[in-house]
């Protein structure tokens, strides 16, 4: 039972318990107002809109701000709350501590800290645009594939830092060898090691741009040569990721499958255990069609284990 003022601006943050559509509400206002910001930075970036509309972009920087920051030190308060962080038996300040250097907290900070700077440093306008524009991975909080996407790149860190060492080598012999190759007959595309990188990863990303190639027939060999090299490597951290994502995908439903099963122990799901469901369903980002699917076949698989199934009677 939520008891305190945090409790409930946790609950209604998270959009848990009988907080659900409240919340879920206040994501889909902060989720527009993401999106509002984002087309009007995008906007702002023409000259003559900048011009004409000057004070309504800067009246909207300035509201989405103050709403941004007051979402950013809620968040922040009642992160003590967080179901990660309660059972935790740290004091109330490294929780929050912990909570500041979390990835969805620093996201929410840079959603407000260009323009808390501007006050202070003067900055170059397209500069601060630019920065601005962070302000869409704030949209990770609400979307459940970039949930499961940075899982995955936690997950699979060590393997892509490997993939991405290998790339570096491959793209450091590419862009030596097509230097020892062409240096000579393109000095002005090819003079030095570094030069010839754009070449090598251009190649290596199979975008070939077009305007660095080789003309001599060991220099095109070589390049055949790392144009079918550049197939697989990509692949690589491809794979990983796609590997990693479906494994999370699975993890989350066989999570939510176990607990299900937990609270079918006695025969049938009560209020309370229906309640626990439904906060463990959005913590782990599942829609109401999957946990429905989930509930309905953890139950006919609890009835029929009730059953013998040789003679059928109840066991």
């Amino acid at each position: 039972m939520l008891t305190t003022y945090r409790e409930k601006t946790a609950a209604l943050l998270e959009g848990s318990g009988r907080y659900y559509k409240a919340g879920r509400y206040l994501d889909i206002f902060l989720i527009t107002l993401i999106m509002v910001n984002v087309i009007a930075i995008v906007l702002e970036s023409v000259p003559s809109l900048a011009k004409q509309y000057q004070d309504f972009f800067l009246e909207l920087e300035l509201v989405s701000v103050a709403i941004f920051s007051i979402e950013y030190l809620l968040r922040l308060w009642c992160s003590v709350d967080k179901i990660e962080y309660k059972n935790l038996s740290s004091s109330n300040l490294k929780k929050r501590i912990k909570y500041f250097f979390s990835p969805l907290a620093i996201i929410d900070l840079l959603a407000i800290l260009p323009t808390l700077l501007m006050v202070f440093i003067t900055f170059d306008l397209r500069f601060l645009r630019v920065i601005r524009l962070l302000r869409i991975f704030k949209l990770t909080r609400y979307s459940r594939a970039m949930q499961l996407l940075l899982a995955a790149f936690k997950e699979e860190g060590s393997s892509l830092l490997a993939a991405f060492f290998i790339m570096s080598v491959v793209l450091i012999m590419a862009s030596c060898g097509i230097y020892l190759l062409e240096h000579d007959i393109q000095p002005d595309k090819f003079g030095s090691i570094p030069q010839s990188m754009w070449w090598a990863m251009a190649t290596l990303t199979t975008v070939g741009y077009g305007d660095v190639v080789p003309v001599t027939a060991a220099g095109r060999f070589f390049g055949g040569v790392i144009t079918l090299l550049s197939m697989g490597m990509v692949a690589i951290p491809t794979g990983l990721l796609a590997s990693s994502f479906a494994d999370q995908l699975r993890k989350r439903r066989d999570a939510f499958n176990e607990a299900v099963l937990h609270s079918l122990i006695d025969g049938e799901i009560d209020p309370s255990e229906k309640e626990h469901l439904e906060m463990l369903r959005i913590e782990l980002g599942l829609s109401h069609a999957e946990a429905n699917q989930a509930i309905k076949i953890m139950t006919s698989q609890r009835v029929h284990a009730l059953y013998c199934k040789h003679c059928g009677n109840k066991l």
